[in-house]
């Protein structure tokens, strides 16, 4: 069967890696992590990844730190993530290469764009670390401006629920569920899929957007087969 898209960007998040461990990396989430994205490269996908850093460092914890210094802590903690995320696939056969916004010599290579569309076209996945490189500026925009910049056909919002609700359905049983909504539906309704600038932008560039639980096995690729197991917001 034909996959539906071609190109991708998949946004994990630093909980994702941490699984039950709520800190950290597990040893046995990122390798089923690492599988799903090994499935679809296999599949003949073009694979990017936008790593989170919440499992190490989450935002500004005191008046001691000022904002953009705990910004900086963040970008490390996804270079962090990026870092365990690159050994990983490469431990189950799957070719990958770190890229930061942010210069760290030994660890990764910097970020640029003609490069990264080289590695992606070679077959190799592209892991971005770092963030935008720049404070004030979440994990969740960067995934929508990386997905821009390499042109992915969508970008996979890999969440620890299955799909878009109206409320959380984990406190609220009569939550709904959405299969589909448009930029502004989030925008207007406030739906907390994404920060504010991260769904403007996708809406700015056209950047279909797909939320879905990474945690569910095979749910990747069904997606990548265009089954209907979670949000399509476009």
């Amino acid at each position: 069967m034909a996959v539906k898209y071609k190109r991708v960007l998949i946004k994990v998040s630093g909980e994702a890696l941490a699984g039950e461990d709520r800190f950290g990396v597990n040893a046995a989430e990122l390798e089923k992590v690492a599988m799903q994205i090994k499935e679809i490269r296999d599949a003949g996908v073009e694979v990017a990844v936008v790593c989170g850093g919440g499992n190490f460092f989450r935002g500004r914890t005191g008046e001691n730190i000022d904002r953009p210094t705990a910004d900086y802590m963040g970008m490390l903690a996804t270079v962090m993530n990026g870092l365990a995320l690159q050994d990983a696939l490469l431990s189950v056969g799957c070719v990958a290469k770190l890229m930061t916004a942010i210069e760290i010599r030994d660890m990764a290579e910097g970020y640029a764009r003609r490069k990264a569309l080289d590695y992606l076209e070679e077959g190799k996945v592209v892991v971005f670390g770092g963030g935008t490189g720049s404070p004030f500026f979440t994990t969740d925009t960067t995934a929508a401006l990386r997905a821009a910049e390499i042109g992915a056909d969508v970008l996979l919002l890999a969440k620890n629920i299955d799909a878009v609700y109206s409320a959380d359905p984990r406190t609220n049983p009569d939550a709904e569920r959405y299969t589909e909504l448009s930029y502004m539906d989030i925008i207007d309704r406030d739906l907390k899929v994404m920060d504010l600038t991260a769904a403007t932008l996708c809406k700015d560039t056209g950047t279909k957007i797909y939320v879905f639980a990474l945690a569910e096995e095979g749910n990747l690729m069904k997606v990548i087969n265009g089954e209907n197991v979670g949000t399509l917001i476009q």
